[in-house]
């Protein structure tokens, strides 16, 4: 009598093995393909590189960065819960809450920066370009959430001679919170991207959007790398944070 015995991974080892794929063939590429035009350095060069500019030089920008998307983010996600409840509890109000959520996500974001940039200064477009960048995402999730409520609840509230108020406190709120933290996943990210863009259109001296620009006028292939690296893992820890965040805060949606 045979038995077979599985073995079981831990849930972090596909990633493991992803990222070590990735940086092989990372190394692969940089040392094949794109070797004689050098615009694509080994992971060795970053680390490098990033060893040379110290801690000081990523610290100094992210933290720049990190607190003009954190207003941003805050801004975007106050403006987008605010008009989403507007507009479920005036119901005419709907249609042009999302044609307003449309509007946003298709303005271009290189094309209002500069007016902000001209009317405000400062670090005016980076913050209102990481606000705009999540509008849209919460504002969507959020109405789809709150129409997501369960009708036999609902109508239980009602029952009790609750209005839409508190319809929306002890029913909808609860039924909108999954899909409210599945919007700010998204948003963390995005919001790091226009404050990234918001730093391209010029008139500030720091951030990394900034010091990328400065590496990429002056060639410097590894730190422009190793600059992009730093926002992909900024970008990833946002999306990190409020998907534990989502665990503990929604964990009748969790298994």
């Amino acid at each position: 009598m045979s038995t077979s015995r599985r073995v079981s991974l831990p849930a972090w080892s596909g990633g493991l093995v992803g990222t070590v794929v990735l940086l092989a063939l990372w190394w692969l590429l940089a040392l094949t393909v794109f070797s004689g035009s050098g615009s694509v350095p080994t992971p060795w060069s970053v680390v490098t590189q990033m060893a040379d500019d110290g801690w000081d030089f990523y610290a100094t920008n992210a933290g720049i960065t990190l607190r003009s998307a954190s207003l941003g983010f805050l801004w975007g996600n106050v403006a987008a819960l605010t008009v989403a409840v507007l507009a479920l509890l005036v119901p005419p109000l709907e249609t042009v809450a999302t044609q307003l959520a449309v509007i946003s996500y298709c303005m271009p974001l290189t094309a209002i920066g500069p007016i902000v940039l001209v009317i405000f200064g400062g670090r005016a477009p980076s913050i209102f370009l990481a606000a705009l960048s999540v509008f849209f995402t919460t504002l969507i999730g959020s109405l789809l959430g709150l129409k997501a409520a369960d009708r036999t609840s609902l109508d239980l509230v009602a029952a009790y001679g609750g209005g839409r108020f508190q319809q929306l406190r002890k029913v909808r709120v609860v039924a909108a919170l999954p899909h409210v933290f599945n919007a700010l996943k998204i948003a963390a990210p995005a919001a790091m991207l226009g404050a990234i863009l918001g730093e391209y259109l010029g008139g500030i001296d720091n951030g990394l959007g900034v010091a990328l620009t400065v590496a990429q006028q002056q060639y410097i292939v590894p730190r422009t790398w190793s600059l992009a690296l730093v926002t992909g893992a900024l970008a990833g820890l946002g999306y990190a944070f409020f998907a534990l965040l989502a665990r503990f805060a929604t964990p009748w949606r969790t298994s």
